[in-house]
């Protein structure tokens, strides 16, 4: 009885020790980030303010709804950051309690596997900040207007208010609405660029064809439109658009992917058979 608990306690014992290290691993980044916590929304709020400026001509400056809120923010933001600082640690410790369960072949696909991880999901968040959201913030304060009652040119009227006074939409931009919408989108195309190393992964194991996969292609599009509209924070269709099209691209590469691995497994599988043979 004591024989076949000892591993049991072990791993647990091993599993405690990773946990810790990555919990440490995990405060010092937060802490880290925290001290530079101010630099780190303005960063985040980089692409806005090019934008604002370009549509309005003036500097950009947050609201904030309580005294509190600028804090809550930041301390927000920098839990964020510290999981991006603590990474390395964290699948390192996450590395090191998996390797002895695995074989030397699932090793050498296993950490090119969370490397890869890693730079995927990063690329699809640098993606988002580089090119989503200057067009979003762009098509969105297009709707910012001095005056929504003014008729030029229609019905034959040279000018005309359809109000008494002018009526303006002025943007108000609160700190905490603009985190919560950016990291939303930078966490949600950092998950669908995973996309082509989840394909990966599992036709390597057989789970899945390049055949299977083209046979679905017409579904996903469908579906690609369902995920951008729930993984985006909002009901618009433009974030909508811009988050389903990636998808797509993405898929079809992954199809791709599928067809080079898929192939190989038949090749040397058909190279067993003719030597058994």
């Amino acid at each position: 009885m004591d024989e076949r608990r000892q591993p049991f306690m072990e791993h647990l014992g091993e599993l405690r020790i990773r946990l810790r290290n990555a919990v440490l691993a995990l405060i010092v980044g937060c802490l880290i980030a925290f001290w530079f916590a101010q630099p780190l929304f303005g960063l985040l709020a980089r692409p806005l303010q090019v934008a604002w400026v370009q549509a309005l001509h003036r500097k950009l400056a947050f609201g904030f709804a309580s005294l509190t809120e600028p804090f809550w923010v930041y301390f927000e933001l920098s839990i964020y950051a510290g999981i991006f600082i603590a990474s390395p640690v964290i699948f390192h410790q996450l590395w090191r309690f998996i390797a002895p369960g695995l074989y030397d072949k699932e090793k050498k696909v296993a950490l090119p596997f969370a490397a890869f991880s890693g730079i995927m999901f990063i690329g699809g968040a640098l993606f988002c900040y580089f090119f989503v959201f200057p067009a979003m913030f762009r098509f969105f304060l297009s709707y910012t207007n001095q005056n929504i009652g003014a008729l030029s040119g229609v019905f034959s009227f040279t000018h005309t208010d359809v109000t008494s006074g002018a009526l303006a939409i002025e943007p108000a931009l609160f700190m905490q609405q603009y985190l919560d919408l950016t990291t939303k989108m930078l966490l949600g195309f950092g998950i669908i660029f995973e996309l082509p190393l989840l394909i990966f992964f599992l036709s390597y194991a057989g789970l899945v064809t390049h055949r299977k996969l083209w046979k679905f292609n017409k579904y996903w599009i469908v579906l690609s439109f369902i995920i951008g509209g729930v993984l985006t924070p909002g009901p618009d269709v433009l974030s909508q658009l811009m988050m389903a099209t990636p998808l797509i691209v993405l898929y079809e590469a992954s199809i791709l992917i599928a067809y080079i691995v898929t192939r190989r497994r038949e090749r040397e599988a058909n190279e067993i058979t003719a030597s058994s043979a």
